[in-house]
């Protein structure tokens, strides 16, 4: 009994030890487990409280540190621009030129091996390249020259295209420059055609002078002149094509205040009396001297009512919106230009072209009948009794003919007996005092410039 008893006894003392055993494992394991946990929070507060190390990136292809650096040195670069006026230069930027990225990230290889290929990874930046390019077309388009004709130095100058520069042709060609990283770069221009070509002139020759002639007058009378010059400078540069004929009043068109002519001496009803647009049939008198020493024919033509002192009797030619007309027509296969100038008291006009076909033309001129002036007195109660003086010198009337001969090698080979002139007789005016008062004024005579009468039936004039 003792024996089963003391087993008991003993099992029970190791139950204890083992359980003790168990329960310091337990402790020792909690132990570690929290030490565990403390220097794992503890190195995460460390690592939270340590600055990270900045990120190196890696460089893109194509896209390298170094890389980016040479491609902004060549987009700084000058590239040398062919314009219509030259070579001018710009660099890359300021034409609009880019990096592009997407087209960095794709690309591979060096600068020079991309650039080689035409590859460089850049774009346009259109509104900056338009704008680039808009101000250089601006410094560097060339405007066209028109053909013209150089009457004084009688020589045609021929009509020469301008170029300008094509803004959104160019663009194409600027941006595969750019990708290849050219020197230099010729831009799209546009030839722009004269307004006047020569063969739009419809003359090729005006070295020579067919015929001239010249008409003086008075400096002094301010208005007169102004409308010399008016009329003159709407013939001046005329070219009469072959068979063409040609119209002073279509051409000149309406002689009026709206048209620019002042007022002036002009011949109404055989008096010399101030009228609009005086002076104008010196115009077409002098341009009928010229056209008939041309030998132009003269299909048009009416003479004053009255001679002209500027011109010899028979060899005038008056023209009167819109009826009266002066009309030319060239009779040569060629076209001819008329040259007129009004300077220095003196009209003159030239027919240039090829050449006359004649040695020499003469002007002739026959009197046929000559008709006595009539005189009137204007009385004038302002002026002395008995105190006179001429307001306007009479003209006899006159009937003649006019003709033109041609002459070749010393031989007359044409002649033309055209013409028959008449002038009416011009109305002498004498004005006679009546007043009896001795204060009234005196009848003082001003200086008379009219015509003279013929000294002989015959006149001849030649060139």
């Amino acid at each position: 009994m003792e024996i089963a008893g003391g087993t008991r006894s003993k099992q029970r003392e190791q139950g204890k030890v083992l359980l003790g055993l168990a329960g310091g494992m337990l402790v020792i394991a909690g132990g570690l487990i929290g030490a565990y946990y403390v220097v794992g929070t503890r190195s995460v507060a460390v690592a939270a409280t340590v600055p990270a190390e900045p990120a190196t990136q890696t460089p893109q292809a194509g896209t390298n540190v170094a890389g980016a650096k040479d491609l902004a040195a060549i987009l700084a670069r000058e590239v040398e621009l062919v314009t219509a006026k030259g070579s001018t230069k710009l660099t890359w930027t300021a034409l609009g030129i880019e990096l592009d990225p997407d087209e960095a990230r794709r690309s591979s290889g060096n600068l020079a091996t991309l650039a080689g290929k035409a590859a460089l990874p850049v774009r346009v930046n259109r509104e900056l390249a338009i704008k680039a390019l808009l101000e250089l077309k601006a410094k560097t388009d060339q405007s066209p020259i028109d053909a013209y004709l150089d009457l004084e130095g009688r020589k045609i100058y021929d009509d020469r295209p301008g170029r300008s520069l094509d803004v959104w042709g160019s663009l194409p060609k600027l941006a595969a420059a750019a990708r290849s990283g050219t020197g230099k770069l010729e831009l799209d221009t546009i030839a722009v055609p004269a307004a006047v070509t020569k063969t739009g002139l419809g003359i090729d020759d005006i070295s020579k002078v067919l015929g001239h002639y010249e008409t003086d007058f008075s400096v002094g009378d301010k208005d007169r002149n102004f409308n010399l010059k008016l009329a003159a400078s709407k013939v001046n540069g005329v070219v009469l094509k072959p068979g063409v004929v040609w119209s002073f009043n279509d051409h000149v068109g309406e002689r009026s205040q709206n048209t620019g002519y002042k007022i002036a001496h002009v011949i109404t009803a055989g008096e010399m009396v101030d009228g609009l647009a005086g002076g104008t049939c010196q115009i077409s008198t002098t341009l009928f001297g010229a056209a008939f020493f041309a030998g132009l024919d003269i299909p048009d033509t009416r003479n004053h009512s009255r001679p002209s002192v500027y011109t010899p009797l028979g060899f005038d030619a008056t023209v009167v919106w819109p009826n009266t007309d002066l009309k030319l027509r060239n009779p040569y296969d060629f076209a001819v230009a008329i040259r007129y100038v009004v300077t220095n008291g003196q009209a003159k006009v030239e027919v240039l072209g090829k050449g006359r076909p004649y040695d020499k033309v003469v002007f002739e001129r026959k009197v046929l009948e000559e008709t006595p002036y009539p005189t009137e007195e204007r009385l004038d109660d302002e002026i002395i009794l008995g105190e006179q003086r001429i307001d306007q010198e009479g003209f006899p009337g006159f009937k003649l003919e006019r003709y033109r001969k041609f002459y070749k090698n010393g031989k007359q080979v044409r002649s033309q007996q055209k013409w028959v002139v008449t002038y009416k007789p011009v109305t002498e005016y004498i004005r006679r005092g009546t007043s009896t008062d001795p204060n009234a004024k005196k009848a003082e005579q001003e200086e008379l410039h009219g015509p003279k009468p013929p000294k002989s039936d015959t006149f001849q004039l030649s060139q």
